[in-house]
């Protein structure tokens, strides 16, 4: 596991992050239970899962993964600090991003769950229907252009090994959030520069 909190000797001009289980509070999209309604194996990502699928069986997985990030949307809420952290990282001059493997639909309704932000405070939103999704680089990389950020500015940040993978990739600083759980690793995964277990202790890395 990478470092634990301290400040970034990079000169970070913005933050990507994660949605679920990131800004948001984990556990409100259940993977298990999606992967069962599937009959996707335990050890494959949904998405990945879907793109192996003949076309005849696409269109009534979609439906199920969408229908379940809609449910999911609804019962949503921002996650631990992330209020407080949106808030003085946009003080600050901080450009925020989120890059998730998620609809943007979803994303939308689950930000009105935030007191104070909205879809319009963030400069980007890449979605699955944006880019390849992560752990490939390629939503990282695109989200700093649109940023107007170098990747060597931009900081990534994810509760998940997708998301350390796709910013280690990229050449982005990752931060690890492990919501003050274990989280999942694969024994090749890269290192995350570093690992939070609160969003607010983002603010003392920047």
């Amino acid at each position: 596991m990478g470092k634990r909190s301290f400040r970034s000797r990079r000169q970070i001009k913005g933050v990507l992050f994660d949605f679920d289980g990131t800004l948001t509070f984990p556990g409100a999209l259940d993977f298990p239970a999606i992967k069962r309604e599937m009959n996707c194996p335990a050890d494959m990502a949904v998405l990945e899962f879907i793109a192996t699928q003949p076309a005849s069986k696409k269109g009534a997985l979609w439906k199920i993964l969408e229908l379940r990030e809609t449910q999911a949307a609804e019962q949503s809420r921002p996650n631990a600090g992330a209020e407080k952290c949106l808030s003085e990282l946009k003080r600050r001059g901080i450009r925020l991003g989120i890059l998730t493997r998620n609809s943007l639909q979803s994303v939308e309704q689950a930000l009105r769950k935030f007191e104070g932000s909205r879809a319009n405070d963030f400069s980007v939103i890449m979605t699955r229907d944006d880019c390849l999704p992560k752990p490939h680089p390629d939503g990282v990389i695109r989200a700093s252009v649109l940023m107007g950020i170098a990747i060597e500015q931009l900081m990534v940040v994810g509760d998940f090994r997708f998301d350390i993978m796709a910013g280690k990739a990229a050449g982005a600083y990752s931060v690890l959030l492990t919501n003050r759980s274990e989280p999942a690793s694969g024994p090749d995964d890269p290192e995350p520069d570093c690992v939070i277990d609160h969003l607010e202790e983002l603010l003392d890395l920047i």
